[in-house]
């Protein structure tokens, strides 16, 4: 039963009604902080014929996590296994990167104040410069999230 309790809500996750308008591929810096531990990875986001896949990688280029978002469902991309807390962040990236022209259609649940949206309980994104925001979470897990320049 804890299990059936535990991938339901891996299925759960809010996500928006149709796929919102972004500048792809997009790479970003992610910096995980929880408690006094920090992190840094690398996510790359990208159009295909059949969605949107999102790979996260760890400084060195090792893949933390892949997933394809195919409308509303989540399919694992390739042999990694399971992450659900990737899964989050990228439901958390997806409802921060979506335009605001398009955020009350998308996701009519969401409220937003100045350089302020956040879903239900659980998800708040402070916008602290354009295209840097930081995504706070329910156990004092936050992400902040920056372009990653393009080498030349």
């Amino acid at each position: 039963m804890v299990l059936l309790l535990l991938l339901s809500g891996c299925t759960s996750l809010p996500l928006p009604k149709h796929t919102p308008t972004l500048a792809l591929p997009m790479q970003l810096h992610i910096q995980r902080e929880q408690a006094d531990q920090r992190q840094d990875w690398l996510l790359v986001i990208q159009q295909e014929s059949a969605g949107l896949r999102w790979s996260l990688m760890d400084p060195l280029g090792i893949p933390l996590a892949r997933q394809l978002l195919q409308g509303a469902n989540w399919h694992a991309d390739g042999l990694l296994p399971p992450n659900p807390e990737a899964r989050e962040l990228f439901a958390a990236l997806l409802f921060a990167l979506t335009p605001g022209a398009e955020l009350t259609n998308n996701y009519p649940q969401a409220k937003t104040a100045s350089d302020l949206r956040f879903m239900e309980q659980r998800w708040q994104v402070h916008y602290l410069q354009p295209q840097v925001f930081r995504i706070d979470m329910k156990n004092n897990l936050h992400y902040t999230v920056s372009p990653l320049e393009a080498a030349p």
